[in-house]
Parts: C-alpha cells; sequence; structure tokens
C-alpha cells in the first residue's frame, strides 16, 4: 500500500491511476481549505489541480537531471508573474506541490495522508486559540494623513492620551506627490466603543484628511 506503483518504466495504466488519485484528493483538500483560507474561486480551483501537475513534471522528469533543471527554471519564472499572496494562501499551495511531490514518485498513499493531513490539520489549528493573544488581538493599525506644512511630532499626544492605551509610531511616508504625509501607529483603544469620537478629535487636527483604523496583524506589510 505505501510502496511506489512505478516501475522501471512508468505505464499508461499506472500514470492514470497516479492523476485519479492526485486530482481526487486536491479536489477534497481545496475544499477542506476552503472553510479557512479566504480566497477566490479562482484560487481553490488552482490548488486543486496543483498536486496533479507537480507530479505529472516529477514524472515525466523521472530522473532526468537536465529536465529537472529546466522545470526549475520555469517555475521560477511562474513566481514573477504572480501576485503575492496571504500566509494562508502560500501554506495551502506549498502542501499541495508537496504532495505533488509524493504523489509524482508514485507513493500515493503518502501523498493522499500527507495533502488530506495537513488539509484537517490546519483547519483544526485556526479553530484552536491556541496561539492567539487577547492583547495582539486589539492592536489597530491607526493612519492619519497630515498636510506637509504641520508639524506632526506631538500633534495628536492630547488625543491619544485621551482614548487610547497604547499608540507606538509605524512609520512615516509621504504621500500626494509629496504635499501630504501618512503617519502609522500601533494602537490599542482604552473603550472600542469611543472609536469615532476619537477620529473626530483627529479630523479636526489634521485638517480633516483621511484617516483610518484598520486590523494591525493584516497590514503590517503594507505600512
Amino acid at each position: 500500500m505505501f510502496d511506489s506503483i512505478y516501475s522501471a518504466a512508468v505505464t499508461p495504466a499506472q500514470f492514470f491511476l497516479m492523476a485519479a488519485a492526485a486530482l481526487l484528493s486536491g479536489l477534497l483538500y481545496s475544499w477542506i481549505m476552503s472553510f479557512r483560507v479566504g480566497s477566490t474561486k479562482r484560487f481553490f480551483t488552482v490548488c486543486a489541480l496543483i498536486p496533479f501537475v507537480v507530479a505529472a513534471v516529477i514524472t515525466f522528469v523521472n530522473g532526468n537531471i537536465g529536465a529537472g533543471v529546466a522545470i526549475g527554471g520555469a517555475f521560477g519564472l511562474i513566481r514573477f508573474r504572480s501576485a503575492q499572496g496571504s500566509a494562508d494562501e502560500i501554506a495551502a499551495i506549498l502542501a499541495a506541490m508537496g504532495s505533488g511531490i509524493a504523489f509524482g514518485m508514485g507513493y500515493l498513499a503518502y501523498g493522499v495522508i500527507l495533502l488530506l493531513g495537513l488539509g484537517l490539520l490546519f483547519l483544526l489549528l485556526s479553530r484552536v486559540s491556541l496561539f492567539e493573544h487577547r492583547g495582539r488581538a486589539q492592536d489597530k493599525l491607526l493612519r492619519i494623513t497630515v498636510p506637509e506644512t504641520l508639524e506632526y511630532a506631538g500633534a495628536f499626544d492630547e488625543a491619544f492620551g485621551r482614548y487610547l492605551s497604547k499608540a507606538e509610531p509605524s512609520g512615516v511616508k509621504t504621500t500626494g506627490m509629496g504635499s501630504m504625509f501618512r503617519l502609522s501607529y500601533r494602537i490599542r483603544m482604552k473603550d472600542p466603543a469611543e472609536e469615532k469620537a476619537f477620529i473626530d478629535e483627529l479630523r479636526i487636527r489634521n485638517g480633516n484628511l483621511e484617516i483610518s483604523i484598520l486590523p494591525y496583524a493584516e497590514q503590517t506589510n503594507q505600512l
């Protein structure tokens, strides 16, 4: 059961058996991941096909070092044409590719166990609050756009002291062709119900320019 189905030369029957196992497992894996990864239908369709695509490539290379190097270069080019995904999407794709290698070597049982096992484990860990920290979950990302004429150092300290229990500067960026600054802070509200009153006070101080409060963990790569 756990031995490779491939002999010295891959027969059509062996290849189609591998294809059926990889496609069926990929579809089930993609369905399981759809309960956790918030992405598009196109992403889950591709995720379902990746195990078979990788397995087919491994099968066709079949020990040919030159072909393996060429395929690796082709995969590298695909990476530069792909948009950056979330951590969940990257993990889902890596799991699908890892199982594809097992399928491509003919180890169908290992491929099924790896793919569906990781999918179920990913879903289980996402439902358990084992790695969640309450303080981190309360943190928000505050972005304030100010005119270039405003001396922003200390300009919002009074409002911060009234409404926030935590305010850490996260960066400064010019915007509007250099005519404005966008200030970023990692904040924690004393009372989340006072968020609107906090924003209203900031609007008075920044000339009613753009202000946003976003989940901090989801925006740290976009500061």
